[in-house]
């Protein structure tokens, strides 16, 4: 039906907020789907950048699945990043980097850190509090390896920082030792 629309598009004007709607629908029906090579296809097929951002944006907007997330947050990223805002690219970038680190957590608890996905550091630090160090360390090395060279409202040191706020947290006794008296 989406592709019977878009023919309809091409022999027929047909209203901008219409044909974005359209494509927008086709996008995430194909990324909910897991179909990324046809999302990619019917991303390239759009000529008008403007109608393809708008449909990236608006489609990146409905918080789809963890996979579609990623792959709007990468495409918008890669094909118009000089398009957006710093404000915006910060954020799409966050929502890329939280999403890498989410695929590096078990699949069955990807669920319950979903919603911290454009929060990385947030979802550092929940992790923490959740005493999952060892999925901690695999995050702290993801984003080491993705903050090389980026910038996107948070930096290394402010990981370092964070880590270091809790191991002194984990160190600190809010109990006295009693001396054994005789």
């Amino acid at each position: 039906d989406y592709e019977l629309c878009e023919e309809w598009g091409h022999l027929y004007p047909v209203p901008r907020e219409d044909l974005i709607n359209l494509h927008r629908e086709h996008l995430l029906h194909l990324l909910e789907r897991g179909d990324m090579e046809k999302s990619l296809q019917l991303l390239q097929r759009i000529e008008d950048p403007g109608i393809c951002l708008a449909i990236s944006e608006q489609s990146l907007d409905q918080h789809p699945n963890l996979a579609a997330s990623h792959f709007l947050a990468d495409y918008l990223t890669a094909h118009f990043y000089a398009n957006l805002t710093t404000a915006r690219r910060n954020e799409i970038q966050a929502l890329y980097i939280g999403s890498k680190v989410l695929l590096t957590l078990p699949e069955l608890s990807r669920v319950n850190y979903f919603h911290l996905s454009s929060r990385p550091l947030l979802m550092l630090e929940q992790l923490l509090m959740n005493m999952k160090v060892d999925w901690v360390a695999v995050a702290v090395q993801t984003l080491h390896q993705l903050l090389a060279g980026q910038e996107i409202g948070f930096t290394v040191e402010d990981i370092d920082h964070l880590l270091s706020k809790y191991a002194e947290k984990a160190l600190n006794f809010p109990f006295t030792l009693k001396e054994k008296r005789s």
